[in-house]
């Protein structure tokens, strides 16, 4: 449905909605929980109905100026999701990697299950593939090529599983999310990242083990922040290195949460 002038923002309703979140204050030490590319909006634009949501959940008065949204609504993917994140918590447990691991365990089992059956690693590995292609082909680009004129439709569009609608919610409420934690990490325990790039994030620990970073004072995880496991949600320790490389990386400009998994990856000069 198309509301074309000034809807009220309902945070039930999926959709699309046309509104200023430029005026909107976040840390700066942290990227923008609105844009894709983590800088500030400079005006208004088209966000998903989580990120509007979150907007309001920082204390923002959001006002939009248009909006399609879907009245009509279900939980679309619901299905897809349960199937695959029930093959994948199976494979990863007959791998050693189980959901009731404690954190040191879990670090222990994680560091060690692609040693497991390499027939097990591989169908782990195709499940978070076709996890991650599913959500990319629900907004399949055309092909650019010779046969291809700009502005002309694509094969894509005729498919009943092309709801670039449904992608941009996906990528929304998981942005939102993360960026929740890392707000809950900042405000409990003064820690702030260093480096974000889509879903990884990296902080500056006392030693090469994520749990001081993810514990507190008590040892326990920090309410609201990030929380390790093998279950969807949870997250998995990317990688450690030395504070001189990172500093020489971000003297360069280098976005070190790219980089952070395997130091052999930074490209030479």
């Amino acid at each position: 449905i198309h509301y074309p002038r000034n809807p009220a923002f309902d945070p039930e309703l999926p959709g699309s909605w046309y509104v200023d979140l430029s005026h909107v204050e976040t840390d700066p030490r942290m990227p923008s929980p609105f844009t894709s590319s983590g800088v500030r909006p400079e005006g208004p634009g088209w966000y998903a109905t989580p990120t509007v949501a979150y907007a309001v959940e920082l204390g923002a008065d959001v006002r939009p100026m248009e909006a399609w949204v879907r009245e009509t609504h279900s939980p679309y993917l619901q299905p897809w999701y349960d199937a695959l994140r029930d093959a994948y918590l199976t494979v990863m447990a007959d791998l050693g990697v189980t959901t009731d691991l404690d954190d040191e365990a879990f670090l222990a089992a994680m560091a060690g299950y692609k040693d497991g059956d390499p027939l097990l690693v591989t169908l782990a590995n195709a499940i978070k593939a076709t996890a991650k292609s599913g959500i990319g082909k629900l907004r399949q680009r055309p092909n650019m090529g010779v046969n291809h004129a700009f502005g002309d439709p694509w094969p894509a569009l005729k498919r009943v599983t092309w709801r670039p609608d449904i992608r941009a919610m996906i990528l929304s409420k998981a942005r939102t999310n993360m960026h929740r934690k890392m707000h809950n990490l900042a405000t409990t325990a003064g820690r702030y990242p260093l480096a974000v790039n889509n879903d990884c994030v990296v902080y500056a620990t006392d030693s090469l083990s994520p749990l001081p970073l993810l514990h507190g004072p008590d040892g326990q995880p920090i309410r609201g922040g990030f929380r390790l496991g093998v279950n969807p949600g949870s997250v998995k320790h990317q990688g450690s290195q030395t504070i001189d490389w990172a500093l020489d990386l971000l003297a360069d400009g280098v976005n070190i949460a790219n980089e952070i998994k395997d130091a052999s990856l930074v490209r030479v000069a």
